[in-house]
């Protein structure tokens, strides 16, 4: 049996679709183009990178086919992270972690926040760290403070997309910022994904900034990693995969560092070691 590649770099964040497919009714976005499997692996090859996580696109829902066929077409090289109801029963959850899923996604932009520390809520969080999964978050910076000590009580890793979103860039000075990275550093389970500062408006200079304030609340790099947010819906004017790479050496110029948020990390918490 040949051995697996070796792990030269994890891409933890990328989206395929197919615009034919059935996608959920109030939906804020449609993709009129297709994103494969085939394409972000050829930009993952030419930047070196030998792995990959697929994130549930929000617009299909908790139908997880597609990503679920790709992790079966490349099962050593990808993970997925899926959109579950938190209602699923235990056995589809178990076939879910069989076919490659690690994690479970909320999208919770642009929706009313619930409470999260309620026995329904608690329970789904409880039931996903009792197989290993991740969960993970996207929404406004300013609101994670509120959410993530009740995200991070059942003991499971969660994560937090896209530097957090912080409009313009992390600033302390601002205390619903002040409160978000104190938050982070009482929450050693928390982790941050250093990937599409375009989403919330930040340059390099800020998103230099941010990665600045992260890194003292969190302690270092041991609780970061990267994603490329291929293919950059409604922002694939300004960005581009090469460039996301490019960016990311710009942010972590030690090789050290780069080796432990591209490799390390994510390894180890998506399961491809």
């Amino acid at each position: 049996m040949a051995s697996p590649p070796p792990i030269t770099g994890i891409d933890t964040h990328a989206h395929i679709f197919d615009p034919s497919a059935p996608m959920v009714p109030g939906r804020r976005y449609a993709p009129r183009y297709a994103a494969t499997v085939s394409a972000w692996l050829a930009h993952m090859d030419r930047s070196g990178l030998s792995h990959g996580v697929l994130v549930q696109p929000s617009f299909y829902g908790t139908d997880n086919r597609l990503v679920a066929e790709a992790l079966a077409a490349h099962p050593g090289r990808l993970r997925g992270i899926a959109v579950v109801d938190p209602a699923m029963p235990e056995s589809a959850l178990a076939e879910m972690a069989a076919q490659g899923f690690v994690g479970a996604r909320l999208n919770l932009v642009g929706k009313t926040l619930e409470d999260y520390s309620s026995r329904a809520w608690q329970r789904f969080f409880h039931r996903l760290a009792e197989i290993g999964w991740q969960l993970e978050i996207q929404r406004a910076f300013e609101d994670f403070a509120q959410i993530l000590p009740a995200m991070t009580r059942a003991g499971g890793a969660v994560m937090i997309d896209h530097f957090g979103l912080p409009q313009g860039g992390i600033d302390p000075a601002i205390p619903t910022h002040a409160a978000v990275l104190e938050a982070l550093r009482a929450a050693p389970k928390a982790w941050v994904k250093l990937s599409a500062p375009y989403r919330s408006g930040q340059d390099a200079a800020q998103a230099a900034a941010s990665l600045t304030h992260l890194r003292e609340a969190c302690g270092g790099v041991d609780r970061f990693v990267w994603g490329s947010d291929w293919p950059h819906t409604q922002h694939e004017k300004d960005a581009s995969y090469s460039q996301q790479v490019a960016r990311l050496a710009q942010l972590l110029p030690d090789a050290a560092d780069r080796r432990r948020v591209l490799v390390e990390n994510p390894a180890a918490l998506f399961r491809f070691t």
